[in-house]
């Protein structure tokens, strides 16, 4: 990356940084279990939500105990359960068609990190109902109060229920984006360990090395504060501590960890940011439909081993934090501890070191769109050009 590139980067990043104090970032009311969503609706005056979410999490009955508590208070609703993973502009437009003609006033989403984007989605064009979402993609570009929104994860990862952004798929692209701005944080979120003691093997470790991943690149990206490291360092304990057991025995107490964990992670990132990690596994979304956190695991580690002695310090200081080493191990020993503690759960959980999907000939475009996503706008521990970007992805494909 070019010298005046570079310094344009770090200065935006820079104000972003100074500004963190004063933005109107309002974490989510916390609510222990899904029946009381219905009492939480009534106590703001709601009384037709929008249930936004996917056929396997409606299959499974996760949403059936709010759906009894709406039925309780006399509240009618109406139901979108067609999300796809990678959430597109089309599932949207379908959703917001339905809050409409049903003449919806709130939204529940529930779900991992495709349906609360898919509703918080929904949310904006409601608040901006003569834009697109290609025209409020970026930063800022809501301003407007969105309807009222409850997220109820079904995963531990994504801790979308916390975050101001919402990423969609461009149905005709296939290109992914991120929307981004302060009223898109959910109004509440529910954590009930209920909702994801049935998940799939693949899917726990995937969506817990996703909250890994927002955890780490928090924490070793230039723009955090004190808040914002405490949070992210003890999602990356927790998760440690946890999501093997929760993964191998589906334990109550580390379902509630993990929960927590992502949690915390998620309030970490979206005040500080991610960096490369996501804007690689982002673009391999939108052009392949690489399961997000499936696609942050296997990019992690080697993201993590390139930035080298700049992210050595914070990497040591997590390894203390979390026992892996102590004040005395050298930085770059502590590091590939945590590299390796990494490697060790993506081995354990089955996932793959690489991901095949990728062709040579696609890697200019994905690149191009990498750069684009990370720079200015995350506060990576180095900076990267569409060159380097893309020797990344031949390193992640080979």
């Amino acid at each position: 990356m070019n010298i005046f590139k570079k310094l344009y980067c770090r200065a935006f990043q820079l104000v972003f940084k100074c500004a963190l104090p004063i933005l109107p970032y309002k974490d989510p009311q916390i609510i222990d279990k899904t029946e009381d969503v219905a009492a939480t609706l009534a106590s703001c005056g709601k009384t037709r939500p929008l249930i936004v979410t996917d056929k396997t999490v409606r299959s499974l009955g996760l949403t059936q105990k709010a759906e009894d508590a709406l039925k309780e208070k006399g509240m009618s609703y109406a139901v979108y359960d067609n999300v796809v993973a990678n959430p597109t502009t089309d599932n949207v437009s379908e959703a917001l068609e339905i809050y409409k003609n049903e003449g919806c006033d709130s939204i529940i989403a529930f779900g991992g990190g495709s349906p609360i984007d898919c509703a918080k989605g929904v949310g904006a064009l409601v608040a901006r109902p003569k834009k697109t979402l290609g025209k409020l993609r970026g930063i800022l570009k809501v301003r407007k109060k969105i309807p009222l929104l409850i997220a109820v994860p079904t995963t531990a990862g994504t801790g979308s229920e916390t975050t101001l952004a919402c990423v969609i798929v461009d149905s005709v692209t296939r290109h992914k984006y991120a929307i981004n701005d302060f009223p898109l944080i959910p109004k509440y979120a529910v954590l009930d360990e209920e909702m994801i003691l049935s998940l799939p093997p693949h899917v726990a470790s995937t969506t817990g090395m996703d909250a890994l991943t927002h955890a780490v690149e928090a924490y070793i990206g230039k723009s955090g504060n004190k808040s914002t490291r405490a949070d992210a360092l003890n999602a990356i304990k927790l998760i440690f501590e946890n999501l093997e057991k929760f993964y191998t025995y589906r334990d109550r107490d580390a379902a509630k960890n993990m929960l927590m964990a992502s949690h915390l992670a998620g309030r970490a990132f979206s005040k500080s940011y991610v960096g490369y990690v996501h804007a690689l596994a982002h673009a391999l979304g939108g052009k392949y439909n690489v399961a997000h956190g499936l696609a942050n695991a296997v990019i992690l580690p080697i993201v993590l081993s390139e930035y080298g002695k700049h992210a050595h310090k914070k990497l040591k200081k997590i390894a203390v934090f979390c026992s892996l080493a102590d004040k005395d191990t050298p930085a770059d020993v502590a590091a590939e501890r945590i590299i390796a503690e990494i490697e060790r759960l993506n081995d354990k959980f089955g996932i793959p070191s690489h991901i095949d999907e990728i062709k040579q000939e696609d890697i200019p475009a994905l690149s191009a769109y990498a750069d684009k996503e990370a720079n200015p706008l995350y506060p990576v521990p180095v900076l990267w050009d569409k060159k380097k970007l893309a020797k990344m992805y031949e390193k992640i494909g080979a």
